[in-house]
């Protein structure tokens, strides 16, 4: 069976479409990824879209999408990146909190070491999912 991973963090422009982006590019179709946020903004971050560019993985055509529990339910694995309590939980669901700096409202500069940050813990979730990366 394919495990299925959510990433959520409240605005889903930022940190979660990083993440879903690694996941999606070092996993292919041996993951299932979905991204949300409790309150979603209207696009994705642009300097997360530029910093993800820099290392070859093109997330400018993600939106954000709403959290629901529908997406919760489908998935073994939820990872929340500052969401608090907005996320719901389910027995039998793996939770994990990333405690991510925000790239909210920031240039590229800045970005880039969230982005290598979310690079390395996706590395340590496909060895905990048993997935070698692509």
């Amino acid at each position: 069976m394919t495990p299925s991973v959510l990433f959520v963090c409240v605005h889903n422009a930022g940190r979660s479409q990083m993440a879903a982006g690694w996941l999606t590019h070092l996993a292919g179709d041996r993951v299932e990824v979905r991204s949300a946020g409790s309150l979603p903004g209207d696009r994705v971050n642009p300097a997360a879209v530029a910093a993800m560019a820099e290392v070859g993985i093109d997330i400018s055509a993600a939106t954000p999408k709403v959290l629901t529990t529908e997406a919760v339910q489908a998935s073994d694995v939820v990872i929340t990146m500052g969401c608090g309590d907005a996320c719901p939980v389910f027995p039998g669901k793996r939770y994990l909190d990333w405690a991510l700096e925000d790239p909210a409202g920031q240039g590229v500069e800045a970005v880039r070491p969230i982005r290598d940050d979310i690079e390395g813990r996706i590395r340590g979730l496909l060895t905990e999912l048993g997935v070698a990366p692509a």
